[in-house]
């Protein structure tokens, strides 16, 4: 079995776990863009999820419980990082503030607003496996914007590839990228 389908098993346990605890989560990256296109576009390094803080601890033990380790990176009010047969899963946190935009949970960011309308594009689907996913919208903001937010953090040239595929995408089926 290839990385993908791996990646692809690992996404599917992910949203059968979840979803018995009723935790919502919401793929981002580049498998979010792949969901969103209905085909793989390219190798993933990792899983990128996004869910709500609140979650985290349900979110954390139910990884434990299913044979993930967790791994040291990211402010664990921000992220929590695993990995489960050599591959990697992050779930980045969110909150909500006080005018109810969704907002970046901890670390050095917390409280800085994510993209608007970024929780809103509903499912994306590979093969029978469908998903929550990012907006390809804000998908593109967030490539583009990454390097501004944190200059520690180049651009890629998967980013510029990514950017592409999803603003043909959206100019195909009639949407705006901005």
């Amino acid at each position: 079995m290839g990385r993908a389908d791996q990646q692809l098993s690992l996404i599917a346990e992910t949203l059968e776990v979840t979803g018995a605890l009723g935790i919502p989560v919401w793929l981002r990256g580049g498998w979010a863009m792949d969901f969103f296109l209905g085909e793989i576009t390219r190798d993933h390094e990792d899983i990128d999820w996004f869910a709500w803080a609140d979650d985290a601890a349900d979110l954390a033990g139910a990884a434990l419980r299913h044979g993930y380790r967790t791994v040291q990176g990211s402010p664990p009010d921000l992220q929590l990082d695993f990995v489960k047969d050599g591959l990697e899963s992050s779930f980045t946190l969110l909150d909500r503030d006080a005018a109810d935009r969704v907002v970046v949970a901890g670390g050095p960011w917390a409280g800085a607003p994510w993209p608007e309308g970024m929780l809103d594009a509903g499912m994306g689907r590979m093969g029978e496996l469908e998903c929550a996913i990012v907006s390809p919208q804000a998908q593109i903001e967030i490539k583009r914007m990454t390097p501004v937010w944190d200059p520690s953090r180049p651009r890629r040239t998967k980013d510029a590839e990514d950017i592409a595929r999803l603003e043909a995408a959206l100019r195909a089926r009639g949407k705006r990228s901005e």
